[in-house]
């Protein structure tokens, strides 16, 4: 039976979700293909219907997990989004996190194409970031971009530093409480002001 060319889209869609998720929990190198389709519920086959390469599908689906990390900070204040980004909740929930604090790593060893795909993906995180940092307005454009790069990078280092120890570590919980809170004083203190 043919597949109609809406089908099609809804399975490639399917395979990227997928792949978002468990790239995001075992890493680029964790996961094969074969494993990957079958939890997507395809056959192997049928990969290279869908794509070039695993490199292709790596590079699709950081952006769908990028995507979602950014609808997830739409609307969402400054605190609010540091609040929800540097906890346990987010630590933990590795399949349905950031892709950023995920693959960083990752991406740094992969093709130009996927780390294009990370670069674009920071940027428009940064930008929705920007516009809802009311609080910097005062400030000139460059050093609102600055803070929100600062703390942008300090938020996706405190879930990998906390993802690096054991999950029940103090440590692990420290990381996450210590960063939050050094994210947070100069924002309360500008709002105060």
């Amino acid at each position: 039976m043919k597949v109609t060319k809406a089908q099609a889209q809804e399975n490639r869609a399917r395979i990227v979700e997928t792949a978002s998720t468990l790239f995001r929990e075992r890493g680029y190198d964790g996961v094969g293909v074969a494993e990957l389709m079958a939890a997507a519920g395809f056959t192997h086959g049928g990969f290279y219907k869908h794509f070039r390469s695993k490199a292709d599908l790596m590079a699709e689906a950081a952006a769908c997990g990028i995507s979602q990390t950014k609808a997830r900070t739409g609307g969402v204040d400054i605190p609010e989004f540091i609040n929800r980004y540097i906890s346990r909740e987010h630590r933990d929930a590795r399949g349905s996190g950031c892709t950023m604090a995920a693959l960083c790593g990752d991406a740094a060893r992969q093709p130009e194409a996927i780390k294009a795909t990370f670069a674009a993906g920071i940027e428009s995180l940064l930008t929705a970031l920007e516009r809802e940092g009311v609080t910097l307005d005062t400030l000139d454009q460059r050093k609102a971009r600055a803070k929100m790069i600062d703390m942008l990078a300090h938020s996706v280092g405190a879930i990998v530093l906390s993802r690096a120890c054991p999950d029940d570590s103090p440590l692990a919980d420290e990381i996450l409480e210590v960063c939050r809170s050094e994210i947070l004083a100069p924002l309360s203190t500008s709002v105060d002001n």
